[in-house]
């Protein structure tokens, strides 16, 4: 792949090139920072020029909740549809994008890095491109699967988990600003949800319209409400979801070589 798109997140604040790239054998040629008009806004894209032996590569990463400067937009403010116009008009081949998200199943601790292969949205808000006429987009694979194979096996590997541990989540979009509550949280685990989050469905349903691979690297930062072993009643705090988020890349760096490869 010559040319891929990254979005990230609370669980991946922006894009440098660190060990793990300089040592897969990407160096950077250089690094701009543009600004894509979209009819739904401007974007920020840091635009990457990468060689990979006798190749030139490019990455395009997007800070989703961009704003002003800083990568601190409220979810419920985002506007992804200006989002995915600006990576597709630059001409990705595919998008990667990273995910913090709370955990439910007892399989998927804090640290762990999966991958969505389903979503269910209950938020009954539209996203789409298509607000003048009825476009009815099917979303039956919301996720590129051949993507989602060959990341399955990198997080394997990198993370050293046996062919049994389970690498593919349900991910249950959540309005927010708010965490979920308890109660929530059991009656989204009986509906089949096994991580929530604000965002990345919405990404997801806008690249399947642009006809956009899109994969989602999803990075267990936390119990989600009620689940912390032990003690069912502890609050969620946005700082400390976010630096677990963080402190677990190198799986996430992986997947972003494996695809660049």
């Amino acid at each position: 792949m010559k040319r891929l798109g990254v979005i990230g997140g609370t669980g991946l604040i922006n894009m440098t090139v660190g060990d793990e790239m300089k040592q897969s054998g990407l160096t950077l040629l250089r690094r701009d920072d543009v600004t894509v008009e979209t009819p739904w806004g401007d974007v920020p894209l840091t635009c990457m020029r990468l060689q990979a032996g006798d190749e030139e590569k490019e990455l395009f990463f997007l800070q989703r909740h961009h704003n002003q400067g800083e990568a601190s937009k409220p979810p419920h403010m985002i506007e992804h549809r200006a989002n995915m116009r600006a990576l597709a008009d630059a001409g990705c081949e595919a998008v990667m994008a990273v995910c913090s998200v709370g955990a439910i199943p007892r399989d998927f601790p804090p640290g762990k890095v999966g991958l969505a292969d389903q979503y269910i949205d209950f938020s009954g808000i539209a996203t789409t491109f298509h607000d003048d006429s009825a476009v009815f987009t099917s979303v039956t694979e919301p996720f590129d699967t051949a993507l989602n194979h060959r990341l399955s096996e990198k997080l394997r590997t990198v993370q050293e988990f046996s062919m049994k541990e389970r690498l593919f989540y349900t991910y249950w979009l959540a309005q927010g600003p708010h965490f979920e509550t308890k109660a929530e949280i059991d009656a989204i685990d009986t509906l089949g949800g096994h991580m929530v989050g604000m965002t990345m469905p919405r990404e997801a349903k806008l690249a399947r319209e642009l006809d956009l691979p899109y994969t989602a690297v999803c990075i267990s930062s936390n119990w989600a409400a009620g689940r912390e072993p032990g003690d069912a009643g502890a609050d969620l705090d946005h700082h400390s979801v976010s630096s677990q988020a963080n402190r677990r890349l190198k799986p996430v760096w992986a997947c972003l070589i494996e695809l660049l490869s």
